[in-house]
């Protein structure tokens, strides 16, 4: 749905100024949001249907220009988390900001000044991919000429000029995302919310995807990133948020999550699988924590402090009591390690009950 416009957005591109406005003022026609240090900002969001709670008092700052990731199992209320910022469905509590505007009373400001990839495709099948781009740029209140150059300098750039004046139908799943994040970017949106935006895509486009994204961050945009691809969000966000049972449970910069649930680990794989749990006993002796081991893939893995003192002690201490070791490595946890570990934690924690996301159209404004 396109809002009806009575403000303007004002972006940047290509050297020209772009606006879409509809019974604007003139006077306001070049009229900015004031740069802040948050660009979303939320604070005690809850939201019920019902006895169900899809947010229990969210809490998350996202500044200016920066990636965040919004990381949670299914049903821990992300969704509902990006439709409520995005004015797409009112809270049941708390407030939130987008690029400096209120959510609930200012929702139309919000969306003059967003763009969202949600995790279903918005394209018109029918349409060409160049005319689906014009079309929006249309509705956006782009000049036919501004619009048609933007709609060929995006498709150039999600890697759909060959297929330009190919119907969306023909497309495979990777060719249509791709098509769909473009329609998202049309107006250099200040704030961008990005749901699975990858999802069908190959590695190859992944990456060109990736690279979009660090160019639209490096020109100031704010991106809120919802992903199951956790390398990506490794890649991509200078702040990750992990949600569950509604509120977030743990934040901050992907290498301080990894510190924080044991910095770096040694895996060591012994040639013999009756020798891990002797080798087991030494690794604990060496690093002075309690190992995890896998007697079927012959592999023992312990936290340590001193990475060169646990590597060279740990092989010594094998070596001296007879135990052939096929590969001994040092290594930090990956994202998805902290994610499980947290997650995890989390859910042994909280009482059971439904934590399902609420079916997308629920409770949304007209």
């Amino acid at each position: 749905m396109i809002p009806k416009f009575g403000y303007p957005h004002v972006a940047t591109w290509g050297g020209q100024t772009l606006t879409r406005h509809d019974q604007a003022p003139a006077g306001q026609l070049q009229e900015r949001a004031r740069p802040r240090e948050y660009a979303i900002y939320a604070e005690g969001l809850r939201k019920n249907f019902g006895s169900t709670t899809a947010l229990d008092g969210l809490d998350l700052k996202v500044p200016t220009g920066t990636v965040c990731g919004l990381l949670g199992p299914n049903g821990a209320g992300k969704t509902t988390a990006v439709r409520i910022l995005c004015s797409l469905l009112r809270q049941t509590s708390g407030r939130a900001e987008v690029a400096g505007f209120d959510t609930l009373h200012q929702a139309a400001e919000v969306r003059y000044r967003i763009g969202l990839t949600g995790q279903h495709h918005a394209v018109d099948e029918v349409l060409t991919g160049r005319q689906n781009l014009v079309m929006f740029g249309k509705l956006y209140h782009l000049g036919p000429r501004i619009a048609r150059a933007r709609a060929d300098e995006l498709l150039e750039q999600f890697a759909l000029t060959e297929a330009a004046d190919k119907q969306a139908k023909t497309y495979s799943g990777g060719m249509r995302r791709r098509l769909d994040l473009a329609v998202s970017f049309i107006m250099a949106p200040q704030v961008i919310f990005l749901d699975e935006p990858t999802t069908g895509l190959d590695p190859r486009h992944r990456t060109e995807v990736w690279r979009v994204v660090r160019s639209l961050v490096d020109r100031g945009t704010t991106v809120l990133l919802t992903s199951h691809y956790l390398d990506e969000v490794d890649q991509l966000a200078d702040h990750i948020a992990v949600i569950d049972h509604g509120k977030v449970i743990e934040e901050g910069d992907p290498e301080l999550l990894k510190a924080r649930i044991g910095g770096d680990q040694i895996d060591v794989i012994v040639r013999h699988e009756h020798d891990v749990p002797r080798a087991a006993g030494m690794l604990e002796s060496v690093t002075g924590s309690i190992p995890q081991t896998s007697q079927e893939l012959r592999r023992i893995s312990s936290p340590v402090r001193d990475r060169v003192a646990a590597l060279t002690g740990v092989a010594r201490t094998l070596d001296d009591a007879g135990i052939r070791i096929e590969d001994i490595a040092l290594r930090r946890p990956t994202l998805d390690e902290v994610f499980i570990r947290l997650t995890r934690r989390a859910t042994d924690s909280a009482s059971d009950g439904d934590r399902a996301d609420i079916a997308p159209g629920a409770g949304v404004r007209p």
